[in-house]
């Protein structure tokens, strides 16, 4: 890992040249903090535990220099909750849309705002929007313990609407608090992704992805994206070789222009990923679309 503070010169997204865009990788360090080892952190220690793999901590400069290596793009956030504790070593929204200044090539910065914030929310994600120009919005319900057809979310999906930005939320179980005491306090029930098709009625402008295989609401997941044509499902946090085979038949036909490749990277890798896709029924013919095509279409990067 680099740390990216020599300067050099920022270039344009050429969408040509890439690969693959990885809709949904994390940033958890701040360029500011030293390096963390995942079992000196509970957070990351649980997410490595979970995924059998090493959840390291990566700064934006990091994932940039990674990511670029890989002539791939990424879309990147973290996750503000309203009553985590301060923590100076994990990056803020803030940063990460900053930092992602110097990585435009690569790098496309997700802002993140907690709910309960209330007006306080609304201002954040305006400012983040107006000020640091984040490209969409990530919630984590499970996390921020939060239903997503809440109304103390909807002013919030006013402004991303009216911005014209796309939301991404968290669905289906998730590593975060995972054979911790108690699951660490995060419930699952808040991130069944049924809760987004009145979303997806009540925001028909604001399009929505519904991050990872939505276990165990994978048909929950399938029916919204269908039904709904701003909704989309991004296949992170999961090896594919593990897809319902059901997801599987649907990213082959039905929702073949509504798939998104994501990682959740730093916990599974690209190379993995890929290799794993090649282990799937998933025809040739759709991964163009699939590794790229939609999500060029849907984050406007054609424009």
């Amino acid at each position: 890992m680099t740390s990216g503070n020599a300067a050099r010169i920022i270039t344009r997204m050429d969408i040509d040249s890439l690969v693959a865009i990885d809709v949904h990788t994390h940033v958890h360090r701040s360029v500011s903090a030293p390096p963390v080892k995942p079992e000196e952190n509970e957070h990351l220690a649980a997410m490595a535990a979970y995924f059998k793999t090493a959840a390291a901590s990566f700064t934006v400069d990091d994932l940039a220099a990674y990511y670029r290596e890989r002539k791939m793009a990424a879309v990147t956030f973290t996750i503000d909750v309203k009553d985590q504790p301060a923590d100076p070593a994990r990056a803020t929204p803030e940063e990460i849309a900053e930092r992602a200044r110097e990585h435009t090539d690569v790098i496309i910065p997700f802002g993140s705002v907690d709910p309960h914030r209330g007006a306080e929310a609304v201002r954040m994600a305006r400012r983040q929007i107006e000020e640091y120009g984040v490209k969409g919005f990530k919630f984590h319900p499970s996390s921020q313990a939060f239903l997503p057809n809440d109304p103390i979310a909807y002013p919030v999906y006013e402004v991303i609407e009216a911005a014209g930005l796309p939301a991404l939320f968290h669905t289906g179980q998730t590593g975060a608090g995972a054979g911790t005491r108690g699951g660490g306090g995060i419930r699952l029930k808040y991130s069944n992704p049924i809760h987004l098709d009145d979303v997806a009625v009540d925001f028909p402008d604001m399009p929505i992805i519904l991050a990872h295989p939505s276990f165990p609401w994978q048909e929950e997941a399938l029916s919204v994206a269908t039904h709904k044509p701003q909704v989309y499902i991004d296949l992170s946090g999961w090896s594919p070789k593990y897809f319902p085979p059901i997801l599987v038949q649907y990213a082959n036909t039905l929702l073949k222009d509504k798939m998104l490749f994501g990682t959740d990277f730093p916990v599974l890798t690209p190379e993995r990923w890929m290799s794993d896709l090649e282990k799937t029924a998933i025809r040739d013919e759709v991964k163009p679309a699939l590794f790229k095509d939609n999500a060029v279409r849907l984050l406007g990067l054609a424009k």
